[in-house]
């Protein structure tokens, strides 16, 4: 890996490079996208059976493209004991760690007659996508499904690309189904992203979309929003570890090029205190290069993205991954908790040697899908939140607006809104007259 002194130059040149990840970039997409999008809205099932055998290689109709419970028991013997076992141990963290994150509705009373609160609501429909093909993660099907559950929506709709032979990877499936997912149907891309937001024949229309996609689907997710809400339009994978000369170079290594894997736009990064433990990170990463399976991805995702930074102070080193923002942080130095408290930004917190990201992918609970693309700045990981939304609660009697309604009308009259202020007078003009 490169290893680069951590100076003005180098930040300014980094972040720019970074921000060339974002989906925003790739506008030469969009036009594609918004065709499909148009299609389906127009034509409904006919346009998604036409996008999924052209994309898809399969043939689907209003039949076939609902998954049956027949094809769930397959799939259940096809995924094996051992991992049906391990899903069911990490959907109790999951479940537990997003039970902590529950809202509920409160009201505040006064003896003047005023009851403000807010009232909580789950939304009653969400799209859940999960990626088809060779990009089948079960763990994100838990990641989105649980919180969705927990928060209370009524009927949980998950749409993931077929394979040639018009079936769903097994592994998926079982997923879903542990998870909870209500519906499953058999359909991917910017066409499944419309079928959510619009509705067709076969597809309900939604209240939310959320999930990973490629580029098309994080594209068709943005054009979509305000027909119904999103997630986020998530970017590239990326890693950022905090590291001292007391760091174990291997683990560091490892860790990053956990990430590295997942494709050649992933960022990994070790910003350091140490040069060398900065030679001796990048000479681990050689070593694992040389036995990892997906070593060409890492290769071309470490050129394009993959930076050692050797900072002069920890401050330096806290400074810059503040501004970066990233997806994960690892921190593992003599103190991990110290450095912990002065982290502003960041996606997940991984807190100690041992606290490594693929922890937080499958299994300790807090939720894998997190701000990209340095939106950790203003974003926060997915939650029982996503899926609830709030109405404000307003009661009060004719005695406590007696006593603030010409306050009222005065600030409504300030802004020249007199139907505003007439709304109150009319309660009281008997007294006035």
């Amino acid at each position: 890996m490169r290893i680069l002194r951590l100076d003005s130059d180098t930040k300014q040149n980094l972040l720019e490079d970074l921000l060339k990840r974002s989906p925003n970039q790739y506008g030469q997409y969009e036009e594609g996208v918004a065709r499909i999008l148009a299609d389906v809205k127009e034509k409904g099932d006919e346009a998604l059976f036409s996008y999924t055998e052209k994309f898809d290689h399969a043939k689907i109709s209003a039949d076939t493209i609902r998954v049956t419970q027949e094809e769930i028991r397959e799939a259940y013997s096809l995924a094996g004991e051992e991992l049906v076992s391990v899903i069911r141990k990490a959907l109790v963290n999951i479940r537990a760690y997003h039970e902590k994150q529950r809202q509920y509705s409160w009201f505040d009373s006064r003896p003047d007659g005023t009851l403000l609160g807010q009232k909580v609501t789950p939304l009653q429909r969400v799209g859940v996508y999960v990626p088809g093909g060779k990009a089948a993660y079960p763990s994100s099907v838990l990641m989105n499904v649980l919180p969705a559950k927990v928060a209370g929506v009524e009927e949980i709709v998950m749409v993931t690309p077929p394979g040639k032979d018009g079936k769903v990877n097994p592994n998926t499936l079982v997923a879903a189904c542990e998870a909870g997912a209500d519906v499953i149907y058999k359909v991917g891309g910017a066409q499944a992203v419309g079928a959510l937001a619009y509705g067709t024949q076969s597809i309900p229309k939604v209240d939310k979309i959320v999930g990973p996609g490629n580029i098309y689907v994080a594209l068709a997710k943005k054009a979509v929003y305000g027909h119904v809400s999103i997630d986020a339009i998530a970017g590239p994978s990326e890693i950022l570890v905090i590291a001292d000369k007391t760091a174990n170079p291997r683990y560091v290594a490892a860790d990053l090029l956990s990430q590295a894997e997942h494709d050649e736009l992933a960022s990994a990064i070790l910003v350091t205190t140490s040069m060398e433990l900065a030679r001796q990170v990048s000479e681990e990463v050689d070593g694992f290069l040389a036995e990892l399976s997906r070593s060409e991805i890492i290769r071309k995702s470490l050129d394009n993205y993959g930076y050692i930074l050797v900072a002069e102070t920890m401050d330096d080193a806290i400074a810059i991954a503040n501004e970066i923002a990233s997806e994960h942080l690892e921190i593992q130095t003599a103190d991990p908790w110290n450095v912990m408290t002065k982290i502003r930004n960041a996606g997940a917190i991984f807190v100690g040697a041992y606290a490594s990201e693929p922890l937080g992918d499958y299994f300790a609970g807090p939720n894998h899908v997190l701000p990209t693309n340095g939106t950790a700045r203003f974003f926060s990981p997915l939650s029982v939140d996503d899926f609830i939304k709030k109405s404000s609660i307003i009661g009060y009697s004719r005695e406590a607006l007696a006593d603030i309604h010409k306050d009222i009308e005065a600030f409504a009259q300030a802004e020249h809104l007199t139907a505003h202020a007439n709304s109150i007078k009319v309660r009281f003009e008997e007294e006035e007259q």
